[in-house]
C-alpha cells in the first residue's frame, strides 16, 4: 500500500493528544470494566512516557475504580511508598517514601515524574470518602533477593521468633555471597557451590502453612504484613532460581523474571478480593514486558512474557496499552551500572512503527488497535519497533534496540509521542546535566 494511503487511513483512527481533560476518552472507553490495565513505555527515561501513564492512572483510578499500581520495581521497595501513599508510614514527604530505590537504575524510580505521582496518590488517599478504599503501590520484580530476606526475618521476629531461627538458618545458604547474587548463580549453576533452591523452597512453605496460625494471634500484626512477608519469601524464592538461571541463557531468565511479574500481579488480585476490595490494578512496565510476546520476534524465539500471560489468564479482562516515540532526548546509561546520562535519541528507522507514525505529522495521539477493522488492517504486517531499556546505544541502534512485531496483535492500543525528552532524575549529576555531545562535534561547532 503507497504510504499516503496508509497515513490518511491512520488518520481517520487516530486521536490527537492536545492536553485537554477528554484526551484519554477513547482509552478509558475501551477500558470499561476490564481489571488489569497494562501501561507499557518504550524506553525506562522518557518523561512523556511517565506523566501519561501517570494522567491516564488519575482517571482510572477517579472515574472507574481502580484500587492498586503495580510497577517493575521490587517488592520491599514499592512497598515502602504504599505504607506512605496509604498513610501508614512515619514518612511526611514523598521523597523519603522513594528513598529505598538505590539499585541501578535509580531514576527509573527516583525522578520528577514518579514524585509528583506519589504525592498526588497520598492526597487522593487523604481526601478519600471514610471508610473507602485506599490506592496501593506494589513492586512485581525480583532483584531485591537480600531486602526480601531482611523482610521476611524482620515479620517472623515479631510474630514467631522460633521461625526467625529456622529461617535465619535456611537463609544462611546465601550469605556467603552477600549482595553479589550473580555470583552466588555463577557458582551454583557450575557446582562450585551447593544450590539453595530446597532452603528458599522449604522457607516459603513454612511460612504459608503457618498462614491461619499467625492470622488468629492476637491482633499485633495487620493482615496485610503477612502478605507482604509471603511476597517476600515467594520473591526469594523465584530470584534463586533466576540468578541460576541467567548462567543458562537469556531467554531461561527473561521467562522466570516475568513468570514471577505475573504470579505476584494474580496474587496481589486475590489478595485484594480476599480482604473485600475491588482488585482493580494499573500494571507500570516495559513495552517488552506488557505487549504480548506471541506478536513479537521474541516470542517466535521463546521468550513469554505478562502481558501474555495476563491475556491467558485474564483474556479480555485486561487491556494492553503500548507507547512509542520518534526522536528526543532519553535518561540511559552506556553500560549497566554506569551513571545516568541525558542522550539523543535517534530519529527512528525506516520500515519502523515510529516512522510510519511520525509521517503522520500529528505529534501526540492515540489509536485504538483493539477491534480497528479495515483501517488498521495495514499495521498487521511486521514491522519494525524499538525498545530503549536502562542501556542506550545510539552506535549499535539496529541491532540493540529494534525488533519485529505486529502492533495491533502485541497492544490493544498505541500513544505516539512524536519528540519526547529525558526524564529528569531526582539525583542530577553534572554528566546529566551536560547531555550528550553532538554527533558534528567538533566540526558543527
Amino acid at each position: 500500500m503507497p504510504k499516503a494511503t496508509l497515513s490518511r487511513q491512520l488518520e481517520t483512527v487516530a486521536h490527537p493528544i492536545t492536553g485537554a481533560p477528554a484526551d484519554y476518552d477513547p482509552l478509558l472507553t475501551l477500558v470499561g470494566n476490564t481489571r488489569f490495565v497494562l501501561l507499557g513505555e518504550a524506553s525506562h527515561g522518557t518523561h512523556e512516557f511517565y506523566r501519561a501513564r501517570a494522567q491516564i492512572t488519575q482517571r482510572l483510578i477517579q472515574e472507574q475504580g481502580f484500587t492498586a499500581v503495580a510497577v517493575e520495581a521490587d517488592w520491599p521497595d514499592a512497598y515502602r511508598v504504599n505504607r506512605y501513599v496509604r498513610g501508614v508510614s512515619d514518612e511526611t514527604e514523598s521523597v523519603e517514601a522513594l528513598a529505598n530505590f538505590r539499585r541501578f537504575p535509580t531514576w527509573m524510580w527516583r525522578n520528577a515524574d514518579v514524585l509528583d505521582f506519589v504525592d498526588w496518590l497520598r492526597a487522593y488517599n487523604d481526601a478519600r470518602a471514610s471508610g473507602a478504599t485506599p490506592v496501593g503501590f506494589y513492586g512485581l520484580d525480583l532483584y531485591s533477593l537480600n531486602a526480601s530476606i531482611t523482610a521476611v526475618l524482620g515479620y517472623l521476629d515479631k510474630v514467631d521468633p522460633e521461625a526467625a531461627q529456622r529461617a535465619r538458618y535456611r537463609y544462611g545458604c546465601l550469605e556467603h555471597f552477600g549482595e553479589d547474587t550473580q555470583a552466588y548463580g555463577y557458582a551454583a549453576s557450575i557446582g562450585l557451590h551447593k544450590s539453595c533452591e530446597d532452603e528458599v523452597v522449604s522457607q516459603l512453605l513454612d511460612l504459608q502453612r503457618r498462614a491461619a496460625e499467625y492470622a488468629g494471634r492476637d491482633g499485633r500484626v495487620a493482615p496485610d504484613e503477612f502478605f507482604f512477608a509471603e511476597q517476600n519469601a515467594r520473591l526469594v524464592k523465584n530470584a534463586e532460581e533466576y540468578y541460576r538461571s541467567m548462567f543458562r541463557g537469556r531467554i531461561s531468565s527473561w521467562n522466570l523474571r516475568d513468570c514471577h511479574m505475573a504470579e505476584t500481579l494474580a496474587a496481589l488480585a486475590a489478595y485484594l478480593q480476599g480482604q473485600g476490595q475491588p482488585a482493580k490494578i494499573v500494571v507500570w512496565a516495559h513495552n517488552s514486558h506488557l505487549g504480548d510476546a506471541r506478536a513479537t520476534e521474541m516470542g517466535q524465539a521463546g521468550e513469554l512474557n505478562v502481558g501474555q500471560l495476563v491475556r491467558e489468564r485474564y483474556g479480555q479482562d485486561a487491556v494492553l496499552i503500548g507507547f512509542s516515540t520518534y526522536s528526543g532526548t532519553v535518561t540511559a546509561a552506556t553500560e549497566w551500572d554506569g551513571p545516568a546520562e541525558r542522550k539523543r535519541v535517534r530519529p527512528a528507522l525506516p520500515d519502523s512503527y515510529e516512522a510510519l507514525f511520525h509521517e503522520l505529522d500529528l505529534g501526540r495521539f492515540l489509536i485504538i488497535l483493539r477491534d480497528g477493522g479495515t483501517a488498521l488492517a495495514s499495521l498487521r504486517r511486521p514491522r519494525l519497533e524499538r525498545a530503549i531499556g536502562v542501556i542506550y546505544r545510539p552506535e549499535t541502534e539496529r541491532l540493540s534496540h529494534y525488533f519485529s512485531a505486529r502492533l495491533p496483535e502485541q497492544f490493544d492500543a498505541i500513544l505516539h509521542c512524536d519528540e519526547t525528552r529525558a526524564v529528569e532524575p531526582l539525583e542530577r549529576t553534572a554528566v546529566w546535566e551536560r547531555g550528550e555531545v553532538p554527533e558534528t562535534f567538533p566540526t558543527g561547532l
